[in-house]
């Protein structure tokens, strides 16, 4: 009777140890059944109150359902620690959170909207276009003819003889004053592509340019806008000045020079002791232009520009290597 009795109180061990779920439900059942008041140990200190001939065949059972309470014991101990290191662990609702670390603007992005933030205060438009090209676009109506030296400049990717990534964002000057008359007032936000790299050139690169087309608009008209824009972009104590350049969309054509934000003026290596940085390129559309998207010869006049935003931002921020922009080094972007 006793032997059954015995047995019972190992299955009842067992199935408690099956449905533990954490190590103090482990706990509770070697305090019930092992402990010093444990069902199994209090079994066995009884046993001597039997009768002489069932006392070896109790001892025996109660230490076999022991031995297997123990091994019952081992294993549910090791289920759980399996468990723990796979990350079940119970959360710790009391512990403090984990902040997140927050995401920030490139500073390419920045600069970026910096520019178009100053040239829609000034009342231009933001127009896109298609970054594959067609080589009537990117070129030809560009006053850029197929044997024109200023083609070997660009260093071009193309995709057939036809097709190409475009090499600046004035295509999509052409496309716009192909769609509407003027007056025109837009700028062209970007990626370019030519075949360059070095520590001022990339094969990927961003530009800003910009167009404004109506009657009577003047050379003075260009230098009123970019002057402004230069005393915005960096400062307005930044001198500049025009310098004759020449681009074949525009005649007359300027660079636009600022005075050295390294040294002020005085000569660096930056500015190869002149005192003078290049920012920007500009000009009067050249008639040709005008012809090639149908406005009426001799009613109109404009004005173009265009900058490169790498150029721009390693000026703002003093960056000596472009490749910076692009190495997603965490120790640089979190810079800014």
């Amino acid at each position: 009777m006793e032997s059954v009795s015995i047995e019972a109180i190992g299955a009842q061990a067992v199935r408690e140890l099956a449905a533990a779920k954490d190590k103090d439900a482990v706990e509770a059942v070697q305090t019930a059944y092992l402990g010093r008041r444990g069902k199994v140990t209090v079994f066995l200190r009884n046993i001597g109150d039997l009768p002489a001939a069932q006392r070896a065949d109790a001892g025996r059972m109660a230490n076999q359902v022991k031995r297997r309470i123990e091994q019952g014991l081992e294993k549910a101990r090791q289920d759980l620690q399996g468990r723990t290191s796979q990350g079940d662990k119970p959360i710790d609702v009391s512990l403090p959170g984990r902040i997140p670390c927050p995401g920030r603007l490139h500073p390419l992005t920045q600069t970026m909207d910096e520019i178009c933030a100053i040239f829609t205060r000034l009342g231009f438009a933001v127009a896109e276009g298609p970054e594959v090209e067609m080589d009537y676009y990117n070129f030809e109506a560009l006053n850029i003819p197929a044997n024109h030296p200023a083609r070997d400049m660009q260093d071009t990717f193309y995709v057939s003889d036809a097709v190409l990534l475009r090499t600046h964002t004035s295509p999509v000057q052409i496309r716009t004053m192909e769609k509407q008359p003027p007056p025109v007032r837009v700028i062209a936000p970007g990626k370019v592509y030519r075949c360059d790299s070095d520590l001022t050139h990339t094969p990927m690169f961003h530009q800003v340019e910009g167009l404004l087309v109506d009657e009577q608009v003047s050379f003075g008209d260009l230098k009123g806008i970019l002057t402004a824009f230069v005393h915005q972009i960096f400062d307005r104590h930044t001198g500049l000045r025009f310098r004759p350049s020449f681009f074949p969309f525009t005649e007359p054509s300027a660079e636009v020079d600022i005075v050295c934000v390294m040294c002020r003026g005085k000569g660096c290596r930056v500015c190869s002791s002149t005192g003078w940085l290049e920012v920007l390129g500009s000009g009067m559309v050249h008639p040709a232009l005008f012809e090639n998207v149908g406005y009426p010869p001799g009613r109109y006049t404009g004005f173009a520009f265009g900058m490169g935003v790498e150029r721009i931002a390693m000026l703002k921020f003093g960056i000596d290597d472009i490749r910076k922009f692009f190495d997603n080094d965490m120790r640089f972007l979190q810079q800014f």
